[in-house]
């Protein structure tokens, strides 16, 4: 964990790894970092953050990634994108309507088809703005909520990534925490007339997701979470979107690693198995680990974070192509780079 390990986690942190400034944090684990706002179509600003090698040496491929809810790019969830750029990955991301430095009320999502729409908007923008990346392999990476918007991504632009990694992800929520009926039918219709309205009795996401006390602690600092209760017409969204996930697992036909904890009780792992079951993908990957929970790549243990991380980048790696093919990108990527500081 970084600096923190060596400090109290009671005493107030300016980022998930310590008070040492991003700027040379980032210079540290050897890439650069950059972070703006987007505008979308639709008027809304979008806080963004871009991970990428600070080699010369081009990126194996591209990562678009997407937080769970009530998250954000700023805190814990960076620590993902800086490992990857670590070892060579190119990685964009921007926090979701109404969460974290993004316009909207906080945790309010009453339309994740506009979300999504969000999304691959700023997705097509950053690459129109790195030319040079055009023929790096591009990929999706979702956690919980994340995880099924990828899903819907790539629905409906069922060619446009070469595969996606999905953590946790939220095709179905889990009985655990999901309000019992007749709770669901109630809130359904209470949202239509007070949507906005955050009294949704659900348990504790932040003990149910992390395993480690200390880490819980460090999430608990993050200053752009949402810890509130849900709001009426997010959950309605997220049970409507979850029903027709888990109705299309059928439909998924592009490759993707889906990685879920065995002690997970806020996204069912059981769904998980069920889309590596049921998807068309002749290149799909399942992994379960045992007694592992929901936040696989912050709240475990040091160790069980290190054997998540080298299972994504391995099948990453293994999904990048041969090293005639990187060696082409590179040459592709040079000669764009030469032209495009020529044509300055």
């Amino acid at each position: 964990m970084e600096e923190n390990q060596t400090k109290s986690p009671q005493q107030p942190l300016l980022h998930y790894w310590g008070n040492t400034p991003e700027q040379e944090y980032y210079n540290l684990q050897g890439i650069k970092s950059t972070k703006s706002f987007f505008t979308s179509p639709r008027g809304l600003k979008l806080f963004t953050r871009s991970w990428v090698p600070s080699t010369p040496t081009p990126p194996h491929g591209v990562i678009f990634m997407i937080h769970g809810y009530g998250n954000d790019i700023s805190w814990t969830f960076q620590a993902t994108p800086i490992h990857l750029a670590k070892n060579g990955f190119a990685c964009f991301a921007l926090d979701l309507e109404g969460h974290g430095q993004s316009q909207g009320l906080k945790a309010y999502v009453p339309n994740l088809d506009l979300v999504i729409d969000d999304c691959l908007c700023f997705f097509n923008f950053v690459m129109t703005q790195n030319l040079e990346f055009q023929d790096f392999p591009k990929f999706l990476f979702g956690e919980s909520m994340g995880g099924a918007i990828c899903l819907l991504i790539h629905l409906k632009r069922p060619k446009e990534f070469k595969g996606g990694i999905l953590i946790a992800p939220m095709c179905k929520i889990s009985d655990k925490v999901k309000p019992k009926w007749p709770i669901p039918q109630f809130l359904t219709i209470v949202a239509r007339f007070a949507p906005t309205l955050a009294i949704v009795p659900t348990a504790d996401l932040m003990e149910k997701s992390v395993k480690v006390e200390e880490k819980r602690v460090i999430g608990g600092m993050n200053p752009n979470r949402y810890f509130g209760k849900p709001r009426l017409g997010t959950v309605v969204e997220l049970l409507r979107v979850t029903d027709y996930v888990s109705s299309k697992l059928g439909d998924v036909d592009f490759p993707f690693f889906v990685l879920h904890g065995s002690a997970d009780v806020v996204t069912d792992p059981e769904v998980s198995r069920e889309l590596y079951k049921l998807a068309k993908s002749s290149d799909k990957t399942l992994k379960i680990y045992d007694g592992m929970m929901h936040s696989l790549l912050f709240g475990e243990t040091d160790e069980n974070v290190e054997i998540v991380r080298a299972d994504i980048l391995a099948w990453l790696n293994d999904r990048c192509g041969s090293a005639a093919d990187l060696e082409g990108r590179e040459r592709v990527h040079m000669n764009r780079a030469r032209v495009s500081y020529e044509s300055h």
